[in-house]
């Protein structure tokens, strides 16, 4: 008989948000690749489509594959609901939707993956959405940024692609004030290493390409949400806090309390914006999900082990991991992913671009792949590659100046890893 106590990060990781088939007794989550599901009657079908009864409809809006992984994400992160979508950037639109309006804006950290700024910068002013890039560390600029227009605060757990650490704590405390939710883009740290919702956030994003399946076979997006946030508040939200036309008038946060972000994100948002992940991929991700404890742990002493070598190496400018004591991150990186740093991080190589350019050829068991969270080494130059698009200004800002390579330590046995780094590099700095 199982007790009330509160189950551990591995036993979520691997029951959360599923039970045997109740038809079949299948212990694996059946991948329930159908789009449309049969009505027990033409009432039970009204209560579906009127959100007075929970079910499923269409595929596009609710898949039993896709909400096990959705609920199982939102266990770990000790959320009140989840929707699960096509892509982490997929999320981020998702995590947006519900609280956005022409003319209004997000207050975003400048470190940021280069998509995701190119996403917020450029793509979201197609909506009448706008961006106001600021340093996080600098909290007076991220008061200072937030106006009656700003409708949410957003940064990176552990900023892509520099492993630089953010102050949620302090953040979530900006945004409240503010009555706006902070965003957490908890992608490279993974729930296993920090749950932005116990430092205050509202809402957490992720690529659950990365970390989450683990082995670079699938592409997909999870956002979770607290349930916490008053969306009533204040006219911020009218979204949730509204009238909604397509439901009859329905207001969402007063029918539906702590899930009215999540019921409106599949009713509404996965309705129209059709962002929709796919059962199959939802299933490697659960499989993936199942080891992320393990498989995190090997990260973290690999990338630790890395980047202790790399920081005595005479070939290297600068490391820039946040488990280095020598980091001005070790202290935030103490308190808000005490596990550990992550396996993300950047060095700054002697011989600047050319030598960054030389490296990644070089490398043999290193993948160059625009990818990071495999369970293989990967390595990419991203002022050549994810970061390409932005001037060299805004690549330095966001850790991923000319001379920066970003390296994903995965899972290998470390001295190969090293090994490897070690003969690229004496050829890169020849």
């Amino acid at each position: 008989m199982m007790s009330d106590k509160p189950q551990g990060f591995d036993t979520l990781a691997v029951h959360a948000g599923t039970e045997p088939d109740p038809a079949t007794g299948a212990r694996q989550v059946p991948i329930y690749q159908s789009t449309s599901y049969v009505f027990r009657d033409a009432d039970h079908a009204a209560r579906l489509f009127n959100l007075e009864e929970v079910g499923y409809i269409y595929s596009r809006l609710t898949n039993p594959t896709v909400n096990a992984l959705a609920n199982r994400v939102a266990a770990l992160e000790g959320a009140a609901g989840g929707i699960g979508c096509s892509s982490g950037h997929a999320a981020q639109i998702m995590a947006l939707f519900p609280l956005m309006g022409p003319g209004c804006n997000i207050v975003v950290s400048s470190r940021l993956y280069g998509g995701t700024i190119t996403q917020f910068s450029q793509t979201i002013r197609r909506f009448g959405w706008s961006a106001t890039f600021v340093d996080t560390d600098d909290l007076d600029a991220v008061k200072g940024a937030i106006d009656d227009k700003t409708r949410a605060v957003f940064c990176e757990t552990i900023a892509n692609p520099g492993g630089y650490v953010s102050d949620l704590d302090a953040l979530a405390k900006i945004a409240d004030e503010a009555g706006v939710p902070l965003i957490v883009d908890n992608t490279t740290a993974t729930p296993y290493l920090c749950k932005p919702i116990d430092h205050g956030a509202t809402l957490v994003v992720h690529s659950a390409t990365k970390y989450m399946t683990g082995n670079g076979t699938v592409t997909g997006g999870i956002v979770v949400d607290s349930g916490n946030f008053d969306w009533s508040a204040s006219d911020k939200f009218p979204s949730l806090s509204q009238p909604e036309p397509a439901y009859h008038g329905l207001t969402f946060h007063a029918a539906l309390g702590p899930m009215a972000f999540t019921f409106h994100s599949i009713a509404v948002g996965l309705r129209d914006l059709g962002m929709t992940m796919n059962p199959q991929g939802a299933h490697y991700t659960l499989m993936g999900i199942e080891t992320l404890g393990l498989r995190m742990q090997r990260h973290i002493e690999n990338a630790k082990t890395v980047a202790e070598w790399l920081e005595k190496d005479p070939r290297i400018e600068k490391v820039t991991y946040a488990g280095l004591p020598s980091s001005p991150y070790a202290e935030r990186a103490g308190r808000i992913v005490p596990k550990g740093a992550g396996a993300l991080f950047t060095m700054s190589v002697k011989g600047g671009y050319d030598a960054c350019v030389k490296l990644v050829d070089s490398l043999k068991l290193f993948s160059h792949v625009a990818n990071l969270g495999d369970t293989r080494s990967l390595i990419i130059h991203p002022a050549s590659t994810t970061h390409r698009q932005l001037e060299e200004e805004q690549q330095i800002k966001a850790g991923a100046a000319p001379d920066v390579v970003r390296l994903s330590i995965g899972i290998e046995d470390v001295d190969d890893i090293i090994a490897d780094l070690d003969q690229g590099l004496a050829t890169a700095t020849a």
